[in-house]
């Protein structure tokens, strides 16, 4: 068996999560040594040229003898329930009373100078992320964007070392192995099943995404999930909390009110900008934006820059983004919609907002989820379901007959017989609420196939589009 040397913290995993805890270590000046369980990891000789001298575990954790370690730094796809880890999960270091086994976050909380805003939810954490990120460099803040989106978040500290400010996407995954983030400002959007083949439940992965409340001073919550909220032990006086929602709101929480005629973003009667002024679409991106109103005003943003932003921003790639509108149809790639929540959210933030009906395609790798939660809300906006894909018969049977399903080989025939039901004031929405990987190799590759067969039918007379 191979010892860790005393003194030496162990990096479990060699990903770009874990390259990046390495990164960070190097230039402390700590020692470390490298662990993964795969013999042969992808980008193993650029790591030993980067880092001549780190010792490399591959294979089996259990051949590694974790005791001397200074401490077991994890990266985010390690689970730390795994038997490997047994006795270190709540155990600590003697010598410096720190936690044995942390993750990437835990030594971003350490060396960060910076303001931190931290987003966590099972779907919108980036659209979130990125809006506030702009509103923060709009309103004249130095500010790093990254976590789960994008840059790692030990290398913003590198690349931004004068930060004011860091804003974070934060996956359930982060935050179980982070103690104490101590943010200045942290969301909790939405939760719905995922994941549960790592927490095992709904109750642990709720735990684990609750984590981020752990010191933080202002909390922002979805008014309409109260899974969201705050709960033992990070439970906050009501003063520390904020909440958005669809609703007209009470005090300075956040919502949406019909004023003449119009549906506005509202800070209780505060009127602050009407939703059709927004880049976004959908109401579950007013949702979204909500969000970033409130804690960019906990930030101390200026109003004026926050709706600067929300009237440019036209979305992220493959997460609800509007790829074209041809003779009166709206095009609408949401391939990141890779769970049940995700496509609710879809569904229930374009179906109220159209003219006409949805053409939902959807299907994939369904990861044992329970379709049945997209039946009311199908029923009530969907002209037609095009399904497609290893899962296709599972959702059309959860569906059952309340809403017209048609199945199909595969996403291009599925579009081409979305671009024939489609009529004006309609939207042939992409929200496949599974996994890409049974045709594609993940959800971009899946999101640009749909954006090239738009694109496509275009310039094919026989469907009857032109160039938006």
């Amino acid at each position: 068996m191979t010892a860790v040397p005393r003194g030496t913290t162990l990096v479990v995993g060699l990903g770009l999560s874990g390259r990046a805890i390495c990164r960070h270590l190097a230039r402390l000046g700590a020692p470390f040594m490298v662990a993964d369980t795969r013999w042969a990891p992808p980008g193993l000789e650029a790591f030993r040229q980067a880092h001549p001298g780190v010792a490399v575990h591959c294979g089996p954790l259990e051949t590694l003898d974790m005791s001397a370690a200074e401490e077991v730094v994890l990266s985010p796809g390690v689970d730390p329930h795994a038997p490997a880890f047994a006795g270190l999960v709540e155990a600590h270091n003697p010598a410096t009373g720190k936690p044995r086994l942390i993750g990437e976050i835990a030594l971003f909380c350490r060396a960060a100078r910076g303001r931190v805003a931290a987003v966590t939810g099972s779907n919108a954490k980036s659209t979130v992320v990125t809006l506030l990120g702009e509103m923060a460099a709009e309103a004249g803040v130095r500010v790093a964007v990254g976590g789960n989106l994008g840059t790692p978040a030990l290398d913003l500290l590198a690349a931004s070392p004068e930060a004011e400010l860091y804003v974070l996407e934060l996956s359930s995954f982060q935050l179980e192995t982070t103690p104490r983030l101590n943010a200045e400002c942290a969301a909790f959007l939405n939760l719905s099943e995922d994941h549960l083949d790592r927490h095992g439940d709904m109750a642990a992965y709720r735990a684990a995404k609750q984590r981020i409340f752990a010191g933080v001073r202002r909390a922002v919550v979805n008014g309409d999930d109260a899974d969201t909220w705050p709960a033992a032990p990070y439970a906050l006086a009501d003063r520390q909390v904020v909440r958005f929602g669809v609703t007209p709101p009470e005090g300075t929480n956040w919502g949406l009110a019909r004023r003449g005629g119009r549906t506005w973003l509202v800070q209780g009667a505060d009127p602050w900008l009407a939703a059709d002024e927004m880049g976004l679409a959908g109401r579950h991106n007013q949702q979204n934006a909500l969000a970033a109103l409130a804690m960019g005003q906990i930030l101390g943003l200026a109003p004026a820059a926050m709706t600067a932003v929300l009237r440019r921003f036209a979305g992220l790639a493959h997460r609800s983004e509007t790829v074209a509108s041809v003779n009166g149809v709206l095009w609408v790639n949401d391939s990141k919609g890779t769970n049940v929540g995700a496509t609710l959210a879809a569904v229930n933030g374009l179906g109220p907002t159209l003219d006409g009906r949805l053409v939902l395609l959807a299907g994939g790798e369904g990861k044992g989820a329970d379709f049945t939660p997209l039946t009311e809300p199908l029923a009530a906006y969907a002209r037609g379901v095009m399904l497609y894909g290893a899962d296709a018969g599972r959702l059309a049977e959860a569906l059952g007959d309340r809403v017209p399903v048609r199945r199909f080989a595969d996403l291009a025939d599925a579009t081409r017989a979305a671009a024939a039901l489609a009529a004006p004031g309609d939207c042939v929405l992409l929200s496949p609420a599974c996994a890409s990987l049974d045709q594609f190799t993940d959800y971009r590759a899946r999101g640009d196939a749909f954006c090239r067969l738009a694109e496509q039918l275009k310039q094919d007379a026989g469907y009857g589009v032109s160039a938006p």
